[in-house]
């Protein structure tokens, strides 16, 4: 992407500081972060970076009119609906795919987006560690809008507590003690003192919330702002119930609202106009498959992590779905491999970060996904190396 340096980075490169860039993340989250963390940044042209900025901004206007808010109740699974849904969705993730155009320049095309938040506490301290240990020079950053690290934390901060009690907002997980992104809960309350709290310890009376913070010995505090990071798929998964802070009526603003969740999904890539969204339709809206099915992926709308989304469609297996609206056909990408590493090169995936503030939405960070198998999940990337999380620098831009 940016060849000069791309080539110096390399050059400098090192064993020894990737383990010291590791060593120093896993301190600062107090514990081993259990995912990969990639061996380089993605350097971005300027160029690049503002394209994908648009891309994001042009697919974000067409999931925020309200024809589209109305259409995207079906998206929420019955009896999955949170009470009290309303607001913006506060936090935006877009993720394109880095491709290489017909005329050789690499373009972005999008394949997820979600209305949940992301890793707005670990990015910024990624960025930091990767300054810190390699030889980037100054001025390259992953934030947009002019933000630099300390008006980033501040922005965040000012998204989760407003004016009111660090105390009184919590970010809310299931057993988040054993989740994979515990990191990311640790560095958001050394960034704005917000409290990590377990769904199960969640105290429900009447439409108040409270919890008992241990920061303050124990102290029962009330909730009145939820940073939600519970995904109902996992629940789901784990054979859990929803606790009642989920279903009943609160006295809480929920940061965003859960049905966000499903109502900014890949449910929404079908409603999708854009030359940076591949085609895509719900299964059921096929009277044929297409004539090159082998050029499409199939994903049910429901699942995470990648989970359940097939690479290999035949019309026999589109034939044989029960519920071909829960399903999408989205037509493929081949990501460009343009990440020199000493094998092969890496293909990315960049997920562009918003926050919604009273003012309206602000794109303010992003997140890297580097890989070298099918896709970029951890099972497509075993036993490789420059693959996993990571984050783009570039010049600043709007």
């Amino acid at each position: 992407m940016v060849p000069e340096l791309r080539r110096a980075f390399n050059a400098q490169f090192s064993p020894e500081t990737y383990a010291r860039v590791c060593a120093k993340l896993d301190v600062a989250a107090g514990h081993h972060i259990p995912f990969r963390i990639c061996e380089t940044p993605l350097f971005l042209s300027a160029e690049t970076a503002r394209e994908l900025a648009h891309a994001s901004r042009e697919i974000l206007e067409q999931v925020s009119t309200p024809e589209y808010v109305a259409a995207s109740a079906r998206a929420v699974p019955e009896g999955s609906s949170v009470p009290g849904f309303a607001g913006p969705p506060v936090f935006l993730q877009f993720d394109f795919a880095l491709v290489r155009a017909e005329d050789g320049s690499i373009v972005p095309r999008l394949i997820e987006l979600q209305g949940f938040p992301s890793l707005y506490g670990f990015q910024s301290l990624l960025s930091r560690v990767y300054h810190e240990e390699d030889a980037i020079p100054d001025g390259w950053v992953p934030f947009f809008g002019g933000l630099d690290e300390a008006s980033y934390a501040a922005l965040f901060r000012r998204v989760l507590i407003g004016d009111g009690d660090p105390a009184e907002t919590v970010l809310l997980e299931i057993d988040p003690e054993s989740q994979k992104t515990r990191v990311d809960f640790v560095w958001t309350e050394k960034l704005t003192g917000v409290a990590t709290v377990d769904v199960a310890d969640v105290i429900v009376r009447g439409d108040r919330a409270y919890y008992r913070d241990a920061r303050q010995g124990g102290r029962e505090t009330p909730i009145r702002r939820i940073y939600n990071r519970a995904i109902f798929d996992e629940a789901e998964r784990l054979g859990l119930d929803l606790p009642p802070v989920f279903r009943q009526p609160l006295d809480v603003e929920w940061l965003g609202h859960p049905d966000w969740f499903f109502r900014i999904s890949k449910f929404s890539l079908p409603f999708l106009n854009s030359k940076y969204s591949p085609h895509c339709g719900f299964v059921s809206d096929f009277a044929e498959p297409p004539a090159d099915l082998e050029n499409y992926v199939l994903k049910p709308l429901r699942s995470f992590a990648g989970l359940g989304v097939e690479l290999h469609v035949t019309p026999e297996r589109l034939a044989e779905i029960d519920r071909p609206e829960d399903f999408i056909l989205q037509r493929k990408v081949e990501y460009a491999g343009i990440v020199e590493t000493p094998d092969i090169p890496a293909r990315c995936e960049v997920r562009m970060m918003y926050l919604w503030l009273p003012e309206g939405p602000r794109l303010v960070n992003n997140l890297v996904r580097m890989t070298k198998g099918a896709m970029v999940g951890v099972d497509f990337n075993k036993d490789k190396t420059w693959v996993g999380a990571s984050i783009a620098l570039h010049p600043p831009v709007e």
